[in-house]
This record gives C-alpha cells, sequence and structure tokens, in this order.
C-alpha cells in the first residue's frame, strides 16, 4: 500500500509534538478512504498521545490560531495560513443519562491506541497512521474488513450511542459495504427514540449527498430496524403498482431506484441536492394512501397531491428547517406536472407553464421528474432521453421563467403615476393584468401600461 499523502506542514507538527515526547496519529475518514484507495477531501484528523492538554496547546499556538471550542472536551482546531486541522486527545467517556450529552468526558493522553480505537464505532474507522514511522495501526483488524467490504462494529461501545446505527445506515451506502450480521443484531437493541432531530437530519444528509447509490443505506434501514421510527417510509413496502408502468416493483422498490438516479443528477450545489434527494425519497408518499385496483389495473389517482401531508410529517420528524420542507413538499405535489404537461402540449396554453415557474423552480422540479422516470425498468433506448422535460425546460426558456417566476410588468407606481389611489381596486387592477401577463397577451411593460389606459380611460395619462 502507498504511503498516506500528508501536508509538509502537518508533518512539521507532528514533529514539534514529538520533541515534547507526544505522538501524533491521524484517525478517522482520511485513514479509511487511503486504505480503500479512495481520494480523500476529508479535513485531517489528528488524535495526540503521551502529553497533556496545555503542552499540546502550547505546541500548536506555534503554527497559527487555535479554536479552543472542543476543549473540555480535548479537541483543539488549528487553523493555519494554508489548512485546518482538528487535534484531540484520546478519552475516557461514562454514561450518565441519555442522548449523547448524557456522557461524562475525561481527556486520558495515557491510553494505549487500542484503547481509545476501541471506542470507535467501526473497525474500517478505527484504523491509525503514525504521522512520523508512516506506519498503520490496525488493532481492530479493519484492512481486513475493508478486504472484504464489511461494516463492523468495534465493540460493546458501540451500543451507548443510538445514533450509531443511522452511522450503519449511511457508511453501508456511502462505502457500499455490507453490515456485519453481530451488528444487524446490536443495532435493532438500540432505542433510537432518545436521538435528537438534529443528530438523525444529518446521518440522513450524509446519507443523500455523499452515497452514490442511497439505496443501499435504506435498504440498511430496513434490515437495522430503522423504519420502525419513519412510518412513511415503512408505508411504501409492498404497495403494489401496474407492471405496465412499474415492472421494477412495489413503491419501496421503485423508490430506491429513482433515489439513485436523482443521486446521479445531483449538481454539487447542497442546498438544492438536498431538496432533489428528499424529493426523490418522498415523492410517492401519497401512493400508499391512494392506491387502489380500478378497471382492471392499480391505480394511484391524485397520489401526487395526497403525498404533501406525509412528507411534511416525515420531513418535521428530521429538522426545522422550514425553506427546505416548503420546497420539497412543493416538488412532491408537483413531480407529476412534467410529462402531464408533455401529453397534453397541444392543448394547454402558456400560462400553465407560467404558472407552473410561480410554484416551482423548473429546472429542479425537470431533475426530479427525470429521476422518477429514469427509476424503473426501461430499455437502454428509453433511458437515452427524457422527453418531456427536455420540451417543457425549451419551452420555459422560451417563456423567460426558466430560471426565475415571472415577474408583474405592472405595478402599482405605474397605477399612481396614472392618478388611482391605493386600495381593493388597484389590487384588482394589478391582479388582472398579471393574469393577462400569465396567459401570453401581456409581453412587456408597455404593453401593460397600454391595456390599462383603454380599460382605464378616466386615469391619466403617466407623469413624465
Amino acid at each position: 500500500m502507498p504511503l498516506l499523502s500528508t501536508p509538509p506542514e502537518l508533518i512539521k507538527i507532528a514533529n514539534a509534538i514529538a520533541k515534547s515526547e507526544g505522538r501524533s496519529i491521524l484517525v478517522g475518514g482520511a485513514v479509511r478512504d487511503h486504505c480503500m484507495g479512495r481520494k480523500s477531501l476529508k479535513d485531517f484528523d489528528v488524535e495526540i498521545f503521551g502529553i497533556s492538554p496545555e503542552v499540546l496547546e502550547s505546541v500548536l499556538r506555534n503554527f497559527g490560531n487555535i479554536h479552543a471550542v472542543g476543549k473540555s472536551f480535548g479537541v483543539l482546531k488549528l487553523k493555519t495560513s494554508s489548512a485546518e486541522y482538528d487535534f484531540s486527545l484520546p478519552r475516557r467517556e461514562s454514561r450518565t443519562g441519555k442522548g449523547h450529552r448524557g456522557f461524562m468526558v475525561t481527556p486520558d493522553s495515557t491510553m494505549s491506541y487500542r484503547e481509545a480505537a476501541s471506542r470507535r464505532d467501526f473497525t474500517v474507522n478505527s484504523i491509525g497512521y503514525d504521522l512520523l514511522t508512516k506506519t498503520l495501526l490496525d488493532p481492530f483488524d479493519g484492512l481486513g474488513d475493508i478486504k472484504h467490504k464489511i461494516l463492523r462494529h468495534v465493540g460493546p461501545a458501540f451500543a451507548e450511542d443510538p445514533l450509531r446505527v443511522l452511522r450503519a445506515m449511511q457508511f453501508s451506502a456511502r462505502l457500499e459495504f455490507k453490515i456485519a450480521p453481530e451488528t444487524v443484531q446490536l443495532c435493532k437493541t438500540l432505542d433510537l427514540a432518545e436521538l435528537s432531530k438534529e443528530r438523525i437530519f444529518e446521518e440522513f444528509r450524509k446519507l443523500l449527498l455523499k452515497a452514490k447509490r442511497p439505496s443501499i443505506g435504506l435498504e440498511a434501514a430496513k434490515i437495522l430496524g430503522i423504519l420502525a421510527y419513519f412510518p412513511e417510509l415503512k408505508a411504501l413496502i409492498g404497495v403494489p403498482q401496474d407492471p405496465k408502468w412499474h415492472p421494477e416493483g412495489d413503491v419501496w422498490t421503485h423508490t430506491l431506484l429513482v433515489l439513485d438516479e436523482a443521486a446521479d443528477l445531483r449538481k454539487g450545489n447542497e442546498k438544492m441536492d438536498l431538496e432533489l434527494m428528499f424529493g426523490a425519497l418522498c415523492h410517492d408518499f401519497g401512493k400508499p394512501l391512494t392506491t387502489e385496483f380500478l378497471q382492471g389495473r392499480w391505480r394511484s389517482p391524485a397520489h401526487d397531491v395526497e403525498g404533501v401531508a406525509p412528507t411534511e410529517q416525515f420531513l418535521r420528524r428530521l429538522t426545522d428547517d422550514r425553506v427546505l420542507i416548503e420546497q420539497v413538499t412543493i416538488l412532491v405535489k408537483e413531480h407529476l406536472r412534467p410529462i402531464q404537461l408533455f401529453k397534453e402540449r397541444e392543448r394547454i396554453n402558456s400560462g400553465t407553464i407560467r404558472r407552473l415557474a410561480l410554484r416551482v423552480r423548473i429546472p429542479e422540479l425537470v431533475l426530479l421528474a427525470k429521476a422518477d422516470y429514469l427509476g424503473r425498468t426501461l430499455t437502454d433506448e428509453e433511458r437515452k432521453s427524457f422527453d418531456a422535460g427536455d420540451w417543457l425546460l425549451a419551452e420555459a426558456e422560451r417563456m423567460n421563467v426558466r430560471d426565475e417566476a415571472p415577474r408583474p410588468l405592472l405595478m402599482g407606481r405605474h397605477l399612481l403615476a396614472m392618478g388611482m389611489s391605493p386600495g381593493p381596486e388597484m389590487g384588482k387592477v394589478l391582479n388582472e393584468a398579471f393574469e393577462k401577463q400569465l396567459n401570453g397577451d401581456l409581453q412587456t411593460e408597455d404593453d401593460a401600461i397600454t391595456w390599462v389606459k383603454s380599460n382605464l380611460p378616466n386615469l391619466s395619462n403617466l407623469a413624465p
């Protein structure tokens, strides 16, 4: 295995720590990713053995600014002119109550690396790398589990924090590893009810933004017993679909396929990617409520609209982010529109698309609709294009509403300048003008002003 690439600056810091009798061990994702042959973009986390917190802090001050936000837990963040590093001392933890704050933490730099690593979650995350001897420390055979693509808990300390069940979910997807049977059994015994929504949300965020195939994590959630806490997800299992349109199987299977397709459509904008991914996860939440066998076929009438309430319930269990909740519920409600409008394109007027742009960002909606379209059993030829999305984007571009909602051409200031007094009548005129604009009858500001003059001749001309 090639040597782990580390910044020369970090080696200088490790040498300075060694002069004070300390030992610097790189830990966490950077080491795991190196052992997997992946290029790590993670920050460097360094665990320091053999010296006190005070000595460590005095050494680090020679290299940059220290942020002691986690000092009481033995954690110091060093910001140099070129990078940021997290330095920590090994610590002993004892359970004092429920939740992630229910621990008494005591830094103890005299611990052995094996003892310190025994408190980590998974063996693949327990591997260390000595920055000066350039050797790997692997007390729990994390390398063996990497070789066999197994996610296995390190030891009994795993059970002290139920969040690790959700970490198993997201890591199984991000690493594309199978979860060891004994880890699955242990996870099933842990109570997730004590976890805060903020901590739960963070694990879902990592799953949806970092995994190439988030479906692996959702299947893991099913096995680990996580779905018992998320009835909206559990309800998707076994809900039938018309095999003509969904030969892939039930709504759960379809949702997993859509989730992976959406992951392939992420753009690198975290906010929009998260809205897209949650939209993909929740888009068919209305089907368990609406699916019935009608006229010889399984149908789910109005499942888009009926999916709004369970989507909101699910998201409120994860976050208080009102903007995220609003955007995702809108995507769920509108996710069928691109294909519906495409089928009716010869009969609809341009106002339909302009009004759609008032409700939702069309490019984002098209991404979700495309993931929904691709998330089923298709031929290679059918997968080459998404005609409905291409058509809608082109139409929105032609109407100048692709990237932003239409803005009213006629404003209150225009009517004031024409002599109209503020009040309900002004509101009626503005609303009527905007409706005509959406229908395509008014194209420019001059069109809108001309319309007002012709319909309200008692108003004076615009002031110069």
